[in-house]
Order: structure tokens, then sequence, then C-alpha cells
């Protein structure tokens, strides 16, 4: 996958097949626009190409929100779209004057002269333009006009329930992180670095490797204990993907490479009330591994949540704790 990080740097294509949205998550939905996508590209004999946008929208439309967490990174989106085979992601900057095109302005200059679109496929109501006034008619008004035609994808439903990013968000933000990877299809996950702590966990007979998320945006789950899985990450990813390959293994990392067998563990997100902690900690007890890891990324899926977080009596009650999450952990991969 090419990965374009203005859409002046993409030469337009003869036969390009489109989608446009911010895709965060790649879940369920996206993906079945993304496979009709890959579809019609196919049949035409064209190339795929999605249109997406960084920052979020609403992270300059609306500055003064700041409670928008986003599923994905920039980054992690750019990694699942590369697994699902696209050919060319172009992640255009928003801005307001980005904002102010017009439908036609949008779909002349961007679709039409900047990437040569013949074909669109588009998700369920999907809104672009000023105001937010360019759908699925305007796409239909102008297609004879820019020779290109249109296709709409209707809503999809994961067990009667609508799937849709703020759908997931609220289930992560929730705890119920199983609920979110049935919408997702795959396990929600987050990407840091591992930091020094204050080495607890190890006088307890549980180290942790401590997790930096360096987005102020990404989602993370509500406090407590999960049960995970852990792989290293190439240091170099980002600029990797710059130059549009996918993530490749860290040769110097103890830990599995990435797309190989992943390393299970259980997490803790809290602020540790049991010793009066005053930050939000992210945390992983890695089963059956004890190497140095400091300074090495880490991607960490959750696929259950155990227990809450809860202030103990003290250190001794909190030791036991943890040895019964973790039974409930093993239980749960065994399962």
């Amino acid at each position: 996958m090419q990965v374009y990080h203005n859409i002046q740097e993409f030469k337009p294509l003869q036969n390009a097949v489109v989608t446009i949205g911010t895709f965060d998550g790649v879940h369920l939905g996206h993906r079945k626009i993304i496979a009709r996508l890959q579809e019609v590209a196919r049949q035409i004999g064209g190339e795929t190409v999605i249109l997406t946008f960084f920052p979020h929208p609403r992270m300059i439309l609306h500055p003064e929100d700041q409670n928008l967490k986003l599923i994905t990174t920039i980054e992690e989106k750019a990694e699942l779209l590369a697994g699902l085979g696209i050919d060319h992601l172009i992640i255009t900057p928003f801005s307001r004057d980005f904002s102010n095109l017009s439908a036609e302005e949008y779909i002349r200059e961007i679709l039409v002269n900047r990437i040569g679109t013949k074909k669109i496929v588009i998700g369920y109501d999907h809104r672009f333009g000023k105001d937010r006034s360019g759908g699925l008619a305007e796409l239909l008004q102008f297609a004879p006009i820019y020779n290109y035609q249109v296709e709409e994808i209707t809503e999809q439903d994961v067990n009667e329930v609508a799937v849709s990013s703020s759908r997931i968000r609220k289930a992560v933000l929730n705890g119920e992180v199983g609920l979110a990877n049935q919408y997702l299809g795959y396990a929600f996950f987050i990407t840091g670095k591992v930091i020094r702590g204050d080495q607890i966990g190890r006088t307890l007979g549980y180290p942790t490797a401590n997790l930096f998320i360096e987005e102020s945006y990404k989602l993370i789950p509500a406090d407590g204990i999960y049960a995970v899985e852990i792989r290293a990450v190439s240091e170099e990813r980002g600029a990797e993907n710059q130059k549009g390959d996918r993530t490749l293994p860290n040769p110097n990392s103890p830990l599995p490479a990435p797309h190989t067998s992943h390393l299970k563990g259980m997490a803790y997100i809290g602020h540790r009330p049991t010793i009066n902690g005053m930050t939000r900690n992210i945390e992983v007890n890695i089963f059956d591994f004890n190497q140095d890891i400091y300074n090495q990324t880490l991607q960490m899926s959750f696929h259950s949540f155990i227990r809450h977080d809860i202030k103990f009596a003290g250190l001794e009650e909190l030791t036991e704790q943890l040895g019964r999450d973790k039974e409930s952990v093993l239980a749960y991969f065994s399962s």
C-alpha cells in the first residue's frame, strides 16, 4: 500500500476506485465498504484509493471539545488498511480551508482532478463539503458532468445493532472490550513505548511494562484489569508507513515479531489507589517473560475485561488479588 500524507503528492490514476471517510477503527461496517471497493476495482481493472483525513474533522471544527477520542491513531489505521490490501491511502491534512470547499469544488478538484476517480463507493449517509452539504444526491448530480459512477453501501447491522465508530468508542470507554471487538472484527489495541515505572509490581512478584501512549487523542479503555496479548512493533514503523510499507519486525526485539504468535498477559489501567497513585497508568504483566524491553514499542490487544480497579487495604491484599486475576486471565485464554 502506498501512503500519501498530502493529496498534492498523489498523481492522478487512469482508473481510480475511491472511497472517502475517517474510517476510525476500520470496523466491520468499514470493511464491507472496502470489500466492495476492491470488488469493483477488480471488475474494471482499477486501483483502490481511500481518502481519509487527519486531524479528525471534529478536532479542527470543534477544538473546544476535548472529549473526542479515536479508536485508532493515524499509524494504526494505516496498518489496518495495509493489511486489507488497499492500493493507495491518501491522508489529507484537514483544515478550515478544506472544510469550506463546496460540494462541487470537492468533487471537481479533489476526487476528479487530483485523484482521477472513475468509480466512487461510499458508506451509508456519507457527507462532505462545506457544512456537510454534499452527499449521495450531489455525487449523483455531478456524475455525468465529471464522468464517474457512484455506488452507496447500505447500513450494516451486527446482532441487530448498527455498527458505528461512536458505538465502539462507548463500549471501550465502558470497559466492554468483548463487545467492541465484535463490532471491530478484531481485538481493540493500543500502541505505546515501554517507559520506566517505580517497579512496585516487581516487588509484588508481578513485574509490569509501563506503556506511554504518545497520542493524546487515542482511546483508552476503562480502568481495570484485562486479559491481553502483546507483540513488539518496529520502532521504524512510522517512517516505513510513509513509504507505503507494512509494519516490519524489529530484529533486536526479544518479543514476538508482528504477525507471529503473541505473548499473553494481564493489563492494568488506573490510578493505583492502593498506593494513593496520582497519575493514570497503563501497565502489563507479560506471562512467562523476563527480559529488558525498555524503550521498545509494544502493541497490546484487549480480549476480555476481568474486574474494575479498586482500593485494597494494603499490598498483601493486592498481591493476593493479582494472583486471582492471573488465574482468571489464564482461564479465559484456555477456554
